[in-house]
């Protein structure tokens, strides 16, 4: 009988340290000073343009011990496009590609995400553009977690590459001898900090 209960007592404590050890999901929202949404777009098969976005927010929830992702959303202002060249940047905002009078957002929301190693995944979801929502995938690696050297915020940095084919939301100005081209290539860098509470 003495066996039994220290048996008991033994497995409920097991149990109480193994459900505390478990850590729950936690909100990280991106700094918006340390995330880049950058692209390639080929021009004429002479070169790629090198443009980004300069103003996206958003943010995800994701447990790190179970190395799964909750939820997560990104949003881009269209309008801040920005190649270096203003009478291009000018280009990209009217009809012709980003119609940023009709659809001023362009949004990601995250479906799932697949580790494939210890510092990385596939990051999957959908991006709408032009009123067009595809999924896409995105290659992401999880470069480091740590207290920030500037102010301590618990920070999570991570950083993916993937690819569209703008075709596939509508914009077929200037396929035609690939003067612009049809793929995309997305580069995505940032800073995510995590939420207290």
């Amino acid at each position: 009988m003495h066996k039994l209960a220290f048996k008991s007592v033994l497995l409920g404590l097991l149990l109480s340290i193994g459900t505390g050890a478990q850590a729950a999901p936690e909100r990280f929202v991106l700094d918006e000073s340390h995330v880049s949404v950058g692209f390639l777009a080929g021009h004429a098969r002479f070169a790629s343009v090198l443009g980004q976005f300069t103003d996206v927010s958003g943010g995800f929830v994701y447990d790190a011990e179970a190395r799964r992702l909750v939820s997560g959303s990104v949003t881009v202002d269209a309008a801040s496009v920005f190649t270096g060249h203003e009478d291009r940047d000018g280009h990209l905002r009217d009809g012709d590609f980003l119609a940023i009078e009709q659809y001023p957002v362009i949004r990601f929301e995250a479906t799932g995400y697949e580790p494939t190693g210890e510092d990385g995944g596939i990051l999957r979801g959908d991006l709408t553009l032009l009123g067009e929502t595809r999924p896409i995938e995105l290659a992401l690696t999880l470069n480091r977690r740590a207290a920030h050297p500037i102010g301590g915020a618990d920070t999570l940095g991570g950083s993916a590459r993937g690819a569209i084919h703008r075709s596939d939301f509508g914009m077929d100005y200037a396929l035609e001898g690939d003067l612009v081209g049809d793929r995309i290539d997305l580069i995505i860098e940032f800073e995510a900090i995590r939420e207290d509470g």
